[in-house]
């Protein structure tokens, strides 16, 4: 491996402004702002969990990936790279589909034993909403948000920048460990799916980790979460 491949894992240009910034801009203004104040604007004009649950999610998508832009890589004119939109080679594909299949048997090891323990408490609109209207405007709105538009933004944010930012002052461990913890919380009231999102975080952390590239770890998370809106549409 070259010397170029190994620089994002031991040193990167940002410091605690950065993060305390895009935690901040997460925290403060996604969580409460978007999720609470903007979000029921948008069921109360759209009148459908299911589209005003997409429209929040292209929401946050454009609030974080701007955030990233101005907050972490146009003050110091740094391109997308640095927060792994960058290539990948050919080989590591069965890679990707192992953690693929990984992640997918885990996830329902977990969430069944998560209604064994805890029980099915969760909040999860969208979902029922589909449910309730299993059409194919409401099956590929439900796709293109869970198996598009959430990967790629959680995937730059959360990997891309804050795995990142982790790995490099506290090493491989602990930076896969709190970047997954931090993705968990602020997926609060899924409740049910908190486990899930944990393992999500792992696995797609150590993809990023091994193939230098945040593209696998979208294909991976992109790949579960297409299939788990399939069965639930069949559900």
């Amino acid at each position: 491996m070259k010397s170029g491949e190994m620089n994002w894992k031991i040193q990167d240009n940002w410091t605690w402004k950065e993060l305390a910034a895009l935690l901040l801009l997460e925290f403060g203004f996604v969580i409460g702002v978007i999720k609470f104040v903007v979000a029921p604007m948008y069921t109360k004009w759209l009148g459908n969990e299911l589209y005003s649950g997409t429209l929040m999610g292209l929401t946050i998508a454009i609030v974080l990936l701007l955030g990233v832009y101005f907050i972490a890589l146009r003050p110091q004119k740094l391109s997308w790279s640095e927060v792994g939109l960058r290539s990948f080679p050919a080989k590591d594909w069965w890679k990707i589909v192992g953690w693929t299949l990984l992640y997918l048997v885990g996830s329902v090891v977990v969430m069944e034993l998560t209604v064994l323990l805890v029980g099915n408490s969760y909040d999860n609109r969208k979902t029922e909403a589909m449910q309730q209207n299993v059409t194919l405007l409401a099956v590929s709105i439900s796709f293109i948000s869970a198996a598009i538009i959430s990967p790629i933004y959680e995937e730059i944010f959360y990997r891309g920048f804050l795995y990142r930012w982790l790995r490099t002052r506290l090493g491989i461990g602990w930076g896969i460990f709190l970047s997954s913890l931090i993705f968990t919380i602020i997926h609060i009231p899924t409740f049910n799916a908190m486990p899930v999102n944990f393992l999500c975080g792992v696995v797609t952390a150590w993809a990023y980790e091994r193939t230098n590239s945040i593209w696998p770890a979208v294909i991976i998370h992109g790949a579960v979460n297409a299939i788990a809106v399939l069965l639930t549409s069949l559900g």
